[in-house]
C-alpha cells in the first residue's frame, strides 16, 4: 500500500484486520465486528458503531472499546495495511 491509502482500500482489506483480530482476541473481535468504516483522512480512520445500538443490550460491546483496545486494533490495521493508522470512534 502507498501513502495514498483511501477509505475504499481499507474497506477492501478490513476483513483481513478482523481475521487477525479474531486470532488474537475473540471478544475484541466481537466488539469491532459491527463497526462501519465511516471516514479516513490524514491517517485517521473513523469507525461508526451507531448501527450496533439497534441490538439488545447484550450485544453492546461499548465497554470493550477503550483506548488501549482501540490501539490494539490500530496496530493490527497498520501491520496489514502497511501505513500508520489511528482509529477513532464516532
Amino acid at each position: 500500500m502507498t501513502n495514498l491509502l483511501t477509505l475504499e482500500d481499507i474497506k477492501d482489506r478490513w476483513n483481513e484486520v478482523l481475521d487477525e483480530l479474531l486470532q488474537i482476541d475473540r471478544i475484541l473481535w466481537l466488539a469491532f465486528f459491527d463497526a462501519r468504516l465511516a471516514d479516513f483522512s490524514n491517517g485517521v480512520l473513523t469507525l461508526d458503531f451507531l448501527d450496533s445500538e439497534k441490538f439488545a443490550t447484550e450485544h453492546n460491546y461499548s465497554a470493550m472499546r477503550k483506548p488501549e483496545r482501540i490501539e490494539k486494533v490500530s496496530r493490527i490495521a497498520q501491520n496489514i495495511l502497511g501505513v500508520q493508522i489511528t482509529i477513532v470512534i464516532k
